[in-house]
């Protein structure tokens, strides 16, 4: 297969996988509620996006470097609003 097919081919799942991202944080901005999502799932996931961008990074892939950036970018921010609002239950728990 052609090298420029070959990258292509990358930029389309990068962008297909990415994509599926932005409704889940979407809603969770708008909402506010995380109260469905898993804590564990987001942290491994997050981590695990973060070795992807490096990898991507040292063989030098546009495609699963910019994926995993804007991934990471919003996978972080709904571990973010996770994170907060376990914090706010154990708060909660803790006044009772």
């Amino acid at each position: 297969m052609e090298s420029m097919s070959v990258e292509m081919v990358g930029y389309i799942g990068a962008f297909m996988t990415t994509a599926a991202f932005f409704p889940q944080t979407w809603k969770v901005i708008r909402t506010r509620n995380t109260h469905s999502i898993s804590l564990a799932m987001y942290v491994l996931f997050t981590s695990g996006v973060c070795f992807w961008l490096v990898y991507g990074t040292m063989i030098e892939s546009p495609p699963i470097v910019i994926a995993n950036s804007l991934t990471l970018v919003l996978s972080s921010i709904i571990l973010y609003m996770k994170i907060k609002e376990v914090k706010v239950q154990d708060t909660f728990k803790e006044t009772r």
